[in-house]
């Protein structure tokens, strides 16, 4: 009998499992938070993340979300008590701009997957579906205080295809890794990446005048395929679309053909993928924004961006954000125009959006370094930028450049308890990430090898901060 009864409920759970499967949309998130318990972590510095620091400061997670932050929370019984004096508390650290999944470790041509050079358009490919979830570059940025990012396409094509926002779990499958909601990207490059590969072809695009024609002839054909589905969408609700209606001049009884590099770009244009340009000269990001106001499209983020400072209060007026370097440049022509200062002035306008991102497997190790080191040229020039205004870059404006700002990015009551407890301040070179805890699940302990990311690309080594 008792055979019987755990055999049914293996049905019913598979049953269950099925039917949750078929609801599922093809590609959406199947991110399920880890169990965690109710904590509070005590009397630390807390850097809120939207400005706001509170020394002796409490941090209450309830139900994998921030309850309460303050002084003197009080926790409800049973709940883990942390004792974090001495340390500092932000929200965990968002990378605009990776690539890791798609060039994981070990670094080798079977893993390179980021850029499909095939053509200058390939807005039908998504990165998602190149993401390996055991690159060891994941549990290495965790290890950083880094807790979600986003997964772009290389910068080898005008316009090279979808980029996705990942929670940094250990999963068996991208699905399982992907931030739930969060809109995906458009990743599109200017400048001499594209033009330098295909005009070295002698294909086009040979010149920058090449690259913003190909862009605009992408979007022109992207704004007619969205108005024949729009059409045809319309004339189905007012029950004009069937044969009848076709031989009449209402709409034709199938729908449009679809095209997946046409869809794409309809969603941009749509508002439903966000716009993320791989661009550093300002006349190009310039030209770039008279591109997006041709087309009726929002920019989120110029990303690398070496000479923003340039036009930086368009950039604030037009709620562009600048995903920058703390001072790497110089390394081709069109990033030579170069100033230390150049987060901290993309920063200074009330409604700037000033981001530190990577672009590198070892970089986002260390975003709270690079933030320090804009801090550190701040002081040079005899400007002093606080803690609370710094985290920002890593966490807050991050969030909003990926549309999940309603999510996490601070510590506010309501968002997802992704935190990040450091030994010291942030922004000092010795800080390293005591812990880490995503959706209020510690995912990261520094000082328990249990806790620790584990690969079986690093042939023994542990994953070290």
């Amino acid at each position: 009998m008792q055979r019987i009864f755990v055999g049914a409920v293996l049905l019913g759970l598979v049953a269950a499992t099925a039917a949750q499967a078929s609801e599922r949309k093809a590609w959406d998130s199947t991110y399920e938070p880890l169990p965690s318990s109710t904590t509070v972590l005590r009397n630390a510095t807390v850097l809120v993340g939207n400005g706001e620091r509170i020394e002796g400061g409490d941090v209450l997670i309830v139900n994998g979300r921030i309850e309460r932050v303050g002084k003197g929370v009080r926790a409800p019984a049973g709940a883990v008590e942390v004792d974090a004096t001495g340390r500092w508390i932000t929200p965990g650290i968002i990378d605009v701009h990776s690539h890791l999944g798609v060039y994981p470790s070990p670094g080798m041509r079977a893993h390179s997957d980021g850029n499909e050079m095939v053509n200058p358009v390939t807005a039908h490919v998504w990165a998602e579906h190149a993401v390996w979830p055991q690159d060891p570059g994941f549990g290495a940025a965790l290890a950083g205080g880094v807790t979600a990012m986003q997964i772009l396409p290389g910068s080898g094509n005008l316009i090279g295809g979808r980029g996705v926002t990942l929670k940094n779990v250990a999963a068996e499958s991208y699905q399982a890794m992907k931030f739930p909601d969060a809109p995906q990207g458009l990743k599109m490059a200017c400048g001499e990446n594209p033009k330098r590969f295909y005009g070295g072809k002698g294909q086009a695009p040979m010149t920058r005048m090449g690259n913003v024609a190909a862009y605009r002839a992408q979007f022109q054909e992207a704004q007619e395929y969205r108005r024949n589905w729009q059409a045809w969408e319309r004339r189905q609700r007012e029950g004009t679309g069937n044969r009848r209606g076709a031989e009449s001049g209402g709409a034709p009884a199938t729908p449009p053909k679809r095209d997946l590099r046409l869809e794409t770009l309809a969603g941009v244009l749509d508002g439903d993928i966000l716009v993320h340009i791989h661009c550093y000269r300002a006349d190009e990001m310039a030209v770039m924004l008279d591109l997006a106001r041709e087309f009726e499209f929002r920019i989120s983020a110029f990303h690398h961006g070496v000479e923003a400072y340039k036009l930086a209060d368009r950039l604030a007026e037009e709620g562009v954000c600048g995903a920058l370097w703390a001072d790497w440049w110089g390394f081709k022509m069109e990033a030579y125009d170069a100033i230390n200062e150049n987060l901290l002035l993309v920063d200074r306008p009330a409604n700037g959006c000033a981001i530190v991102h990577s672009d590198s497997s070892e970089g986002i190790q260390r975003l709270n370094q690079e933030a320090g080191k804009v801090m550190g040229h701040a002081r040079q020039v005899g400007l002093e930028i606080a803690p609370e205004r710094a985290i920002r870059w890593l966490t807050q404006n991050a969030a909003k450049a990926l549309g999940i700002d309603a999510h996490t990015g601070t510590l506010e009551a309501g968002k997802m308890a992704d935190v990040v407890i450091w030994n010291r301040d942030p922004f000092s070179v010795y800080a390293q990430a005591d812990q880490v805890f995503i959706d209020g699940a510690l995912v990261y302990d520094r000082s328990d090898a249990t806790r620790r990311p584990v690969s079986d690309f690093m042939l023994g080594q542990e994953v070290q901060p």
